[in-house]
């Protein structure tokens, strides 16, 4: 796939994008939950190479390349990695699967309601060199927890901010500014998201444009004006501790927005399921969120 054909494949394809990106302090929860415990490893190369493993296994399962996926994001060292004998961003363009990488160096201490992104001063090589391997877009995280109209307009401000710099090397960001769905305030706080956004989108220069990850809103169509907005290519949701079912039942709420699920994706896979198994639990979770997302 070129660029173009990547842009239009995640603009209008009819399929979701999956989130294979944990990181850091997530990869031991991501295989615990894949059956995995921590007495596996006893260095970080081992249990990065017990994940890769793990997406290995996910990105070459028959029901994954069936067209509903039409994504991924990668953490960097998968993106380094291979599967299929070949580059995991080749080999998911392969399978009609655009790759994204995350991008973020985690986060910043909670601050005014909100945790912004820790300072990232070498984004701009590693997006180049990403875009050198295939690579069509991007994503990072920052994380609100309340309707503090300063955290979230700040948090708003920084995801535009790095989203200029991605955009200056040719990728395509995905801005996360995550709401807490635990947050008692939410509807609130969500109501200031969405205006923060709205004039980081009218700031943002004609021609370009982001794409955003987003909570699924507690006031179900809150989001629908950006999925028709110009300078976003295309809304997608996480599914921020839901699981699939919950997920995807809010997600049905939400037309227009399409899931970007991890949890949502991968909570009934195991390690010592037979391929056959393992292939029959990963449709299952793809067909569902699949609907919810063509809803």
């Amino acid at each position: 796939m070129t660029f173009d054909d990547m842009k239009a494949r995640v603009a209008t394809g009819q399929g979701f994008i999956a989130a294979l990106d944990q990181s850091g302090g997530s990869t031991p929860k991501a295989l615990k939950g894949y059956g995995v415990e921590d007495s596996a490893w006893t260095t970080e190369d081992e249990m990065f190479s017990l994940i890769h493993e793990m997406r290995q296994r996910i990105i070459e399962a028959p029901c994954f390349g069936n067209g509903k996926v039409i994504g991924a994001i990668l953490f960097e060292k998968t993106m380094d990695g291979e599967s299929g004998g070949k580059s995991v961003p080749a080999r998911l363009k392969e399978r009609g699967i655009v790759p994204f990488l995350k991008v973020d160096k985690g986060l910043e201490d909670e601050r005014d309601g909100a945790q912004l992104m820790k300072p990232n001063p070498g984004l701009e090589d590693m997006c180049r060199r990403a875009k050198d391997l295939g690579v069509f877009g991007t994503k990072m995280r920052s994380v609100v927890k309340s309707a503090n109209p300063v955290g979230i307009k700040e948090a708003v401000r920084q995801q535009f901010a790095e989203g200029a710099r991605i955009l200056s090397t040719g990728l395509v960001p995905m801005l996360e500014p995550e709401y807490d769905i635990t947050a008692t305030d939410r509807a609130e706080g969500e109501a200031i998201l969405l205006e923060a956004i709205e004039e980081g989108l009218d700031a943002l220069p004609d021609g370009q444009q982001v794409m955003l990850k987003l909570s699924i809103p507690k006031t179900a169509g809150l989001y629908s004006g950006l999925t028709n907005h110009p300078k976003v290519l295309r809304v997608v949701a996480l599914s921020g501790g839901y699981s699939t079912d919950e997920a995807c039942a809010e997600l049905a709420k939400n037309p227009g927005m399409i899931a970007s699920f991890s949890r949502g994706l991968l909570q009934d896979l195991r390690h010592n399921q037979s391929d056959e198994d393992f292939d029959g639990t990963l449709s299952g979770a793809i067909d569902q969120i699949h609907a919810a997302s063509v809803t």
